[in-house]
């Protein structure tokens, strides 16, 4: 695996289509052969961004033979991050920006950086000193490590600043975009032990895809998406989970916190959803859910 990192705001000419990224060193030579072509089908998105700092940055991990490559692009504004963010996103799940949901996505993107920019928030009037209010109860654990009492109340209301003047259900809609726009939104996660592994990895599965996630740092390390699934297989005996791709890859891993049926439950379940219309009177086929998501224990 490599790393593209444009960290350092090295400029290049970029065009996006269909779902490659090619980059060329100018606008001159974009009528050659690209530096690199990039297809970002199947890869990993993950947004890099501090609305505050005014940074703007998206990671593309990208499936390779022998794990993943990591690319970062850096985007001037929060307008062309949420452009680039929905194509690439789409791209991912082999869509292009000539769909119907590119849009949509794009706003979403739009009203996720709204909420969080704090430089946006209108002047607080209220005294975080004054206000009956437990901090403790709104927020997770490792943020009461982080901050202090006073500096969780003065940033709880600046986000609420954000969502004061919406009515109930907006402010809900709202609160929906953002949690969607998470980059863990739908994964649930497994401690796991690949065969021929000394380690133990993180398995994420989401509705599209299995990652394999490092224990340590939490960075993935290879992504297999279930439209290049062959087959899969459960041994019951040793209870190992086998499962064969497309151009001949196989793994193989142990569950370690859960019984390994669970696992294999997720992937039949979201194999079984991805044949499903989105036609609401389609008759469910009771026989293939149960033949996807059935074992033995």
């Amino acid at each position: 695996p490599k790393k593209l990192t444009l960290k350092a705001y090295k400029q290049y000419y970029f065009i996006f289509k269909d779902t490659c990224l090619s980059y060329f060193k100018n606008k001159e030579s974009s009528q050659g052969e690209p530096i690199e072509k990039l297809n970002l089908r199947g890869c990993e998105v993950v947004p890099d961004v501090n609305v505050a700092g005014q940074k703007f940055g998206i990671k593309l991990l990208i499936p390779v033979a022998d794990g993943m490559n990591e690319i970062y692009i850096k985007c001037h504004n929060e307008i062309q991050y949420a452009k680039w963010m929905a194509a690439c996103k789409l791209a991912s799940k082999g869509k292009t920006m000539a769909d119907s949901s590119y849009p949509t996505e794009v706003y979403d993107i739009q009203s996720f950086l709204k909420m969080k920019n704090v430089n946006s928030v209108p002047p607080v009037i209220r005294d975080p000193n004054a206000m009956d209010m437990n901090p403790e109860s709104l927020v997770s654990p490792r943020y009461l490590k982080k901050f202090k009492t006073k500096q969780l109340t003065t940033r709880i209301l600046e986000a609420y600043q954000n969502v004061a003047q919406m009515t109930l259900v907006e402010a809900k809609m709202r609160f929906i975009q953002a949690w969607q726009s998470l980059p863990d939104f739908g994964v649930s996660y497994f401690i796991v032990r690949f065969r021929g592994m000394k380690k133990d990895d993180l398995l994420g599965v989401s509705y599209n895809r299995l990652i394999r996630i490092d224990m340590a740092t939490k960075d993935p390390i290879t992504t297999w998406r279930y439209s290049n699934i062959k087959q899969w297989n459960v041994n019951w005996e040793i209870r190992q989970v086998e499962i064969e791709f497309d151009q001949s890859v196989a793994i193989a891993l142990t569950c370690l916190n859960a019984n390994c049926k669970i696992v294999h439950e997720y992937i039949g379940g979201y194999i079984f959803l991805s044949t499903r219309s989105k036609d609401q009177n389609e008759t469910l086929d009771e026989e293939l859910f149960h033949k996807l998501t059935g074992g033995q224990d």
